[in-house]
């Protein structure tokens, strides 16, 4: 493929960490959630409840959803997404944790860029 193929198609990564202060409401957010999809078949319904409620990290991955992110930029059609959530240690003072941005350059493994580019 070309440049001027491929150069329709961006990829956009966005990593998040959220603090979850209020695990029930987001449990309760996510089986209402859950019952209100009435696509879902029940078997799966009942499984994913009990995942949800065991889990705070589940929870958020039934709540978030990409298109909901993006359907309101106008000239783009989502053609693919993909999201995961885990429960993670955080300190923000640790290495680990620097968004590699603050001095105004991304690091990619193929290539340097500014931010917005």
């Amino acid at each position: 493929m070309s440049t001027s193929e491929t150069s329709r198609y961006v990829r956009l990564r966005v990593d998040l960490v959220l603090e979850v202060d209020g695990p029930a409401e987001l449990t309760d957010a996510a089986v209402a959630r859950i019952d209100a999809d009435t696509f879902l078949p029940e078997e799966e319904r009942v499984h994913a409840r009990a995942a949800v409620v065991d889990d705070g990290a589940e929870a958020l991955a039934y709540l978030v959803e990409p298109f909901d992110i993006v359907s309101t930029v106008p000239g783009i059609e989502m053609v693919q997404a993909s999201w995961s959530t885990e429960e993670v240690e955080y300190d923000p003072d640790a290495m680990e944790w620097d968004i590699d941005d603050e001095d105004g350059v991304w690091e990619d493994d193929d290539e340097d860029r500014t931010p917005g580019t």
